[in-house]
């Protein structure tokens, strides 16, 4: 199944960022292009991996404003870069699946697959975190309890999500669903279509 591969990536992604643990550290692709969906998949997890720690700490309370701000366009640019993974990823799956004829009563689906993939990225991180809660040391046993329950919920949710992924694509593969991908047009980033922006030209 195909988000077996992709939970697998994203663990190892997330074990990878955090034996340095630090935002500046430099990033390696684990694969290859020439193994463009692994490759994908592999940036797509870093990128959600170093913003799930720029949110930790922009939200320090005694954090310099001046640095905040810079933090802010980092999140920014980090936003960007995620939402171009996700149009990459589903390009791959529309390359992929271009000659699937899709049935006469074929239907859509609310999201691209690979904003399903983004949703099980996100999802490997919370995994991730709230397993270190659970199982922290100088946390009370109340704390890690609370915890373990919240973990139980988001691991059953992974199979969920998982499951639906899968029947997705094999779905498309099938003709019994075809995908139709929108662009994001962000417009806050556009000097034309951000007001704010297209004054200070």
């Amino acid at each position: 199944m195909f988000t077996s591969k992709a939970n697998a990536i994203f663990q190892d992604v997330i074990k990878q960022y955090h034996i340095l643990n630090t935002v500046d550290q430099p990033f390696k692709n684990k694969y290859d292009e020439s193994e463009l969906l692994e490759h994908l998949l592999y940036r797509k997890c870093w990128i959600d991996t170093v913003q799930w720690h720029f949110e930790d700490i922009i939200r320090d309370p005694k954090i310099d404003p001046v640095a905040a701000l810079v933090l802010k366009r980092k999140i920014d640019a980090s936003n960007q870069d995620r939402t171009d993974m996700v149009e990459y990823i589903d390009s791959y799956f529309l390359t992929k699946y271009k000659d699937v004829k899709a049935k006469a009563n074929a239907t859509i689906n609310t999201e691209s697959p690979a904003w399903g993939i983004d949703r099980l990225s996100i999802l490997a991180l919370k995994i991730y975190h709230m397993n270190e809660e659970a199982t922290r040391k100088d946390a009370s046993v109340e704390h890690r309890n609370a915890c373990q329950k919240k973990l139980d919920i988001l691991l059953e949710q992974r199979v969920d999500l998982s499951t639906a992924i899968d029947t997705l694509l094999a779905d498309i593969e099938k003709g019994d669903k075809y995908m139709k991908v929108y662009k994001q047009m962000k417009m806050y980033n556009d000097d034309e279509l951000n007001p704010v922006l297209r004054t200070q030209k």
